[in-house]
């Protein structure tokens, strides 16, 4: 006979049990907006995919491809830019993970939510989700958490899952990451926890719109500055473009970027030293589609970024000794001669053969974090030491937008030194890229140049780093760059601390 204990004792038993196998069993992540952002039917939408991936930009044969920008609207909308995007990738590479980016549009938090309940489900059947993978993120970063909740109806990952099944032949694993409206920091936290998976063994999708509601051109104009910013990769240029056009009183304009902490972990990941290249591939807005209107749009915009298998090595390259060396030569040139009026001698015994070579360069100085002086040549005629201590002396005593630096000023001064590729004369400005390249325009017996970081320092888009350049460095009129002589040159920049 069984006694009530025992009854009791067996009961408890079964409920735990009961809750073990819950806590283990498996939650497939199900369909949110199936049969409203795009087909419900497997039929309707692979027929649906084929006649958006008919009229994508074709494969522009891209080499390595590691991570693509793509909206996440109406498949009707935005589709076709999305179709443009992922028709980059080679349909034969098998991926270790495809990492999907994408906003959260209905639960506010800080941090980055992956997925890890099961697998993802769509018309088009199951996509797995590397479980392990995410466990292992939310274990060692606190910025990861496993809340379910914003991903139950959220539709920028679920959204992107079709085009890979459609355009990926092999099996692939996918990383659902649900970003909140994070904050810079954060997405630098993200990013550097992300940026190990940057190679050719994963995929990265970051699920993006661009401008929503203006009218559309508006749209055009915003949303051709913050590719550029994000084209740039440069985390602070996005961040400044942004805010001034958050500023800037278009009417209607809701955001620039609605994906804006999965663009700008990205840029964390990328940028610096991450030898990659952003592509752009298609733009359009809403107002393009039958369905749309002019007057409140929302921007699209697909972009590849490809990444060189084996780091490229520059025309010239300076270790870390030599970079010391080379600022210290700067700052005791600079104190000397302020104090002295005099250059101080340099043994030429004492330095590496890349510090004798022939190399255009400038220093820039810095008080407390502002401009104090800046002067560079570009010809290389003579060893890069000595160019760096008549630029040093230069910058503190010859820039005419600055009186000359006093004895007392030395110690507070930051030295930064330029050092510079050979010029490139260019056709177009399409050849220059913001960020990457350095510009000086001659037009007559006037020149000017801007370097490279000056990008990164303003958050100028294109036409602006164009525009002041002329105007403000080569004194030829803010529009003068267009008929005038462009050359285009990398920097080396290291700096003291």
């Amino acid at each position: 006979m069984v006694t009530w204990k025992r009854m009791l004792l067996l009961l408890l038993l079964l409920l735990g049990v009961s809750v073990c196998n819950s806590q283990n069993r498996s939650e497939d992540r199900q369909p949110a907006v199936a049969g409203q952002f795009y087909p419900g039917r497997p039929d309707e939408l692979r027929r649906m995919l084929d006649d958006l991936f008919s009229k994508a930009v074709a494969r522009k044969n891209l080499s390595n491809v590691v991570a693509i920008i793509v909206p996440h609207a109406g498949y009707v909308y935005s589709g076709e830019v999305a179709a443009s995007g992922f028709n980059q990738i080679d349909p034969d590479r098998t991926y270790d993970n495809v990492f999907i980016l994408g906003p959260s549009h209905h639960v506010g938090f800080e941090g980055a939510a992956v997925y890890c309940s099961g697998n993802f489900i769509t018309p088009l059947g199951t996509v797995e989700v590397n479980r392990e993978l995410g466990e292992e993120l939310i274990k060692r970063y606190t910025m990861f958490t496993r809340r379910t909740d914003a991903h139950a109806y959220e539709h920028s990952i679920e959204v992107e899952i079709p085009f890979l099944q459609y355009q990926l032949k092999k099996h692939f694993r996918i990383v659902p990451i649900v970003l909140g409206a994070n904050s810079p920091e954060t997405c630098r936290e993200i990013g550097g926890a992300l940026k190990p998976f940057l190679n050719e063994k994963n995929l990265f999708v970051i699920s993006t719109d661009f401008s929503h509601y203006p009218k559309y051109e508006d749209a055009v104009t915003v949303d051709k500055a913050t590719a550029e910013a994000i084209m740039s990769n440069l985390p602070n240029n996005l961040i400044h473009t942004l805010r001034r056009y958050r500023q800037s009183g278009i009417p209607n304009l809701a955001t620039c970027l609605c994906g804006e902490s999965g663009v700008l972990t990205l840029l964390y990941m990328t940028s610096p030293g991450a030898e990659v290249t952003y592509r752009p591939i298609q733009y359009k807005n809403s107002g393009d589609v039958p369905v749309g209107d002019k007057e409140h749009v929302v921007g699209y915009y697909a972009i590849a970024i490809t990444k060189q298998t084996k780091p490229g090595k520059t025309s010239f390259e300076l270790d870390t000794k030599e970079k010391t060396a080379l600022l210290a030569i700067a700052r005791r040139t600079v104190e000397h001669y302020i104090r002295t009026r005099s250059v101080p001698e340099v043994d030429p015994a004492t330095l590496s053969s890349a510090l004798k070579t022939p190399c255009g360069a400038f220093v820039t100085l810095n008080k407390r974090g502002v401009l104090r002086g800046c002067i560079g040549r570009f010809d290389a005629d003579e060893p890069l030491y000595k160019v760096v201590q008549e630029m040093a002396v230069a910058s503190a005593t010859q820039d005419y937008r600055f009186k000359p630096v006093e004895e007392g000023e030395v110690r507070d001064l930051k030295i930064e030194i330029s050092v510079l590729t050979p010029m490139r004369k260019i056709s177009s400005i399409d050849e220059f890229q913001l960020g990457k390249h350095g510009i000086y325009m001659r037009k007559g017996a006037r020149g000017g140049t801007f370097l490279p970081q000056v990008a990164q320092e303003t958050g100028w888009t294109k036409e602006e780093f164009l525009g002041h350049c002329a105007q403000d460095k080569a004194g030829i009129g803010w529009e003068g760059w267009k008929d005038a002589d462009l050359y285009v040159y990398e920097a080396l920049v290291f700096g003291e601390k």
